[in-house]
């Protein structure tokens, strides 16, 4: 059984990384088969397919995490975080307002899957309404 401890720092490892702008070190913290739960889209699989979503979401915003919290489960197969996105809407996103370098804070949450040691699964959690009014759509 994996231990409580070893999980929660895993996945504050991941989000040092995202912090620090290094996908790849996000990357190299996950199963080669990752699930990703993107917020109100279809799930992707795979490292491939998490690499090129982390290069579209670089290509468009600059965020940096605050006030992050982790639980994770009895068993730690299982965790999640809640946190606080600090963010510039950098380059206008297919389907969204247009980008002018506006800036938005947003609560947003996340749900691990835990499997040996690395995260097989990340589902990504926000209130896309809220952000939309922030960027002035």
């Amino acid at each position: 059984m994996p231990n409580r401890n070893s999980v929660e720092a895993l996945i504050r490892a991941y989000y040092a990384a995202f912090n620090a702008g290094d996908a790849e070190g996000m990357l190299a913290l996950m199963t080669a088969d990752v699930a990703h739960d993107i917020n109100q889209g279809q799930r992707e699989t795979g490292i491939p397919a998490f690499r090129a979503f982390m290069g579209r979401m670089n290509a468009h915003y600059k965020e940096v995490l605050h006030d992050i919290v982790v639980m994770v489960s009895e068993d730690g197969t299982r965790a999640s975080a809640e946190f606080t996105v600090h963010g510039t809407y950098l380059a206008t996103d297919e389907g969204l307002p247009e980008a002018k370098g506006q800036t938005y804070i947003l609560p947003a949450g996340a749900f691990f899957e835990v499997r040996e040691g690395r995260i097989a699964r990340v589902t990504n959690y926000y209130n896309l309404a809220d952000w939309i009014a922030q960027v002035g759509g």
